[in-house]
C-alpha cells in the first residue's frame, strides 16, 4: 500500500498560555491564528481534521477555507482532560501531585480527568482512521500520544523535545499490520 502523510499541528498561542488547557475551549490569539496559517501555507495535503476544541476548530477553517477544503471535526483529537486542573496554571495545582502526574501520567492523571492510556487509545484510533494527506489541527498532548502510538516512545522521549504554538510534525504512515511510520520533519 502507498504511504501517506499526515501533518500533526499544534493549535495557535492560546489568550491563556501557561495553564492546564485540557478541554477547556478556550480561544487562540490572533496573532496564534495567523501563525498557524502561515505555518502550513506551503504544506500539501488533501483533507484537514481538527480538534473540536475552539482553538484548533478556528485554525483548521481558516487553514481550509482558501484551499476549499472541507473541516472535518474529531473529538477523539481533544488534549488529555485535565480534570480538576483544566484551565489553571501549574502554579495553582498541589506541586506534588503535578510532579506525580509528568512523571507517570497513567498511574497519576489529575483528579476527575484522563490516564495516559485513555489519550493514546482514542488518538491510536483516530489516526486509524486517517489513509490520505491529511492536516490534523490539534494540541501537543495530542501530538505526543500520536507519537507514543507510531513509535513507541515512552514518557522520557516524548519530553525530550519542544512542540512550540503552531508548529508542526510531519509523518509518513504506510497503512497495514502493523502500520509503520517515520517523522518527515518538525517545524517550530
Amino acid at each position: 500500500m502507498n504511504a501517506f502523510h499526515v501533518h500533526l499541528m499544534r493549535h495557535g498561542a492560546p489568550h491563556a498560555p501557561g495553564r492546564l488547557l485540557g478541554h477547556t475551549d478556550a480561544p487562540t490569539t490572533p496573532e496564534g491564528l495567523a501563525a498557524c496559517v502561515q505555518q502550513v501555507a506551503d504544506l500539501p495535503f488533501a483533507a484537514v481534521v481538527s480538534s473540536d476544541l475552539v482553538r484548533c476548530a478556528h485554525a483548521a477553517e481558516a487553514i481550509a477555507a482558501p484551499r476549499n477544503l472541507a473541516v472535518t471535526p474529531d473529538p477523539r483529537w481533544r488534549e488529555l482532560d485535565f480534570g480538576a486542573w483544566d484551565g489553571l496554571a501549574s502554579a495553582e495545582v498541589d506541586s506534588a501531585a503535578l510532579a506525580r502526574f509528568w512523571a507517570d501520567p497513567d498511574a497519576n492523571p489529575p483528579p476527575g480527568g484522563e490516564r495516559w492510556s485513555a489519550l493514546t487509545a482514542r488518538i491510536d484510533a483516530a489516526l486509524g482512521g486517517i489513509d490520505r494527506d491529511t492536516l490534523v489541527v490539534t494540541h501537543g498532548g495530542a501530538i505526543r500520544a500520536a507519537l507514543a502510538c507510531l513509535f513507541g516512545f515512552g514518557q522520557q522521549q516524548l519530553w525530550a523535545f519542544d512542540l512550540p504554538y503552531a508548529c508542526v510534525v510531519s509523518l509518513r504512515i504506510w497503512p497495514g499490520a502493523p502500520r509503520t511510520a517515520q517523522i518527515v520533519g518538525l517545524w517550530p
